[in-house]
């Protein structure tokens, strides 16, 4: 069955955008996914199809109207029944790859773009619709949110990547950062592949490489490394590097 996408967006004309080139953009000429876009402006208010307007209690910037939004998703569900919707928004919980992965396994989903200072908060009443953020930072719109978060289902679905085990050893996928990758020329600029990898031993290159990720993980994504050790059963050896993990939170306390 094919995978499905709905875009609610100001701006139509973003999409597919990077989605209609490489893996995404082949898999929808094959069609193993769709996308479509709902334009907000056809939901406006008035002769001028307003969408937005002054933030309650004063303040920058415009709001988007709950009243637009909400015929927007009703417009959208309609067309596209059974798909969740989920609003680009850094008011949201943080995207994880869980997530993306749930949204991959299932018929598509219909993404709500933000625009100007946001929207108004009512709609998550209102209606049925999941906040997410993809990432600690403010977009100019959803519109590119959207694009990250599709790309990532995409990518998942049966058939798009070539080789299966590349959806599987990726960050995130067990907690940690994925190992370091390297490749030819040997020799760069006095900088070597590490001997390891070139010993041609599949056990201690697997080792190496849990090592890496482990290590990696600790030094540059704390808030993962600490997630990875609670998540590990009591009766579970330590990785390497949590006795000092265990150190760290020991002096900040």
């Amino acid at each position: 069955m094919t995978w499905r996408a709905a875009v609610i967006t100001l701006y139509p004309e973003m999409f597919p955008g990077p989605l209609g080139v490489s893996l995404a953009g082949r898999a929808l000429a094959d069609g193993v996914w769709a996308l479509s876009t709902v334009a907000l402006r056809d939901f406006g208010i008035g002769r001028h199809r307003a969408v937005d307007d002054t933030p309650a209690g004063g303040g920058p910037g415009m709001v988007l109207r709950v009243d637009v939004l909400a015929r927007a998703v009703d417009a959208a569900r309609s067309a596209h029944p059974g798909l969740p919707v989920i609003a680009m928004t850094p008011r949201g919980p943080r995207a994880t790859q869980a997530r993306v992965r749930a949204l991959a396994a299932g018929p598509g989903a219909i993404l709500l773009c933000g625009r100007f200072e946001g929207m108004d908060e009512r709609i998550f009443a209102a209606r049925a619709v999941e906040p997410l953020c993809v990432a600690d930072i403010v977009l100019s719109g959803g519109e590119v949110a959207a694009i990250a978060l599709l790309d990532a289902c995409v990518r998942l679905l049966p058939g798009v990547m070539g080789a299966a085990p590349s959806g599987v050893e990726e960050s995130f996928e067990t907690g940690l950062l994925e190992y370091p990758h390297y490749t030819r020329p040997l020799s760069f600029e006095g900088h070597g592949i590490p001997e390891v990898l070139r010993s041609g031993n599949h056990a201690q290159i697997e080792a190496w490489r849990r090592a890496r990720a482990e290590s990696d993980t600790r030094a540059w994504r704390p808030d993962l490394w600490e997630a990875h050790l609670r998540q590990m059963p009591p009766s579970a050896p330590q990785p390497e590097g949590a006795a000092a993990s265990e150190q760290v939170r020991g002096e900040k306390r």
